[in-house]
């Protein structure tokens, strides 16, 4: 059993948990509970460690796991959440090619493009309501927050695992990718031209979604081939991202059922 705070391997937990560059160094992620372990490719899991309270407790959720035990006062200090369900898990990050996008009907793939989304929750909740949605893949440009830290996996929902993801560090390619593959594509703006019922989905279709604060920025509305909106009441302005990209990606699922 793992006891003390100075073991390489509580140091790596604590090192992935706590700095984008590790993660980005090793290709590894932390992620705790029971749920998204259970949901982890096995091909993706490195190590499993376990409380000494939950291997105790629970010993028919771990008898697939090789694991090691740390003592329950540690466990609690190199977890990310504030009330540890006992079980984190290292692992290798999922990486995909755009091609993985376009999903097994190439004449419709169903793409989100999210540029420079910052809040962890927003981004996982996207990832979880895309694959509810049948979103075929997810595109992040390199300003949005990391996909591997702690709270975006959270949200996820183990939904990390199961979404074909890229980061593309030029939006240029991605629009000339989308092009090339005959999807169109759709920026959420306020100046949009008609509202998001009107168009129809049914082929290939893209979504962009931009920052919490800024919206879609000037020059990648510019490349859009259509702006729509979403029409609101009152005084507001915005929906958040996620609740925004919902409402749009459930309008493609329902027309396509």
């Amino acid at each position: 059993m793992i006891t003390s705070a100075q073991n390489q391997q509580i140091k790596e937990i604590q090192a992935l948990n706590q700095k984008h560059k590790e993660r980005v160094k090793t290709g590894l992620f932390v992620a705790e509970g029971v749920k998204i372990i259970s949901e982890a490719p096995k091909e993706l899991i490195q190590k499993v460690f376990v409380s000494e309270s939950f291997e105790k407790n629970n010993p028919d959720l771990i008898k697939d796991h090789r694991y090691e035990v740390i003592a329950d006062p540690l466990f609690e200090k190199i977890c990310d959440t504030k009330t540890p369900q006992g079980i984190l898990a290292v692992l290798k990050q999922p990486e995909y090619e755009k091609k993985d996008l376009l999903g097994d009907d190439l004449n419709a793939p169903f793409i989100l493009l999210l540029e420079d989304l910052q809040d962890p929750g927003n981004v996982g909740t996207i990832m979880r309501t895309a694959e509810g949605a049948g979103v075929t893949g997810i595109i992040l440009t390199k300003g949005c927050v990391d996909l591997f830290q702690p709270k975006t996996i959270r949200s996820t929902m183990g939904s990390i695992f199961r979404v074909p993801f890229v980061c593309e560090e030029d939006t240029d390619n991605a629009v000339r990718w989308f092009k090339e593959n005959g999807i169109h594509t759709y920026g959420a703006h306020l100046k949009g031209v008609c509202s998001y019922t009107e168009p129809s989905y049914i082929e290939g279709t893209a979504f962009f979604i931009g920052n919490e604060g800024n919206g879609l920025s000037d020059a990648l509305s510019e490349k859009c081939d259509t702006l729509i909106k979403i029409p609101m009441e009152g005084r507001l302005e915005s929906l958040n991202a996620a609740v925004a990209s919902a409402v749009l990606m459930y309008k493609v699922h329902e027309q396509r059922k």
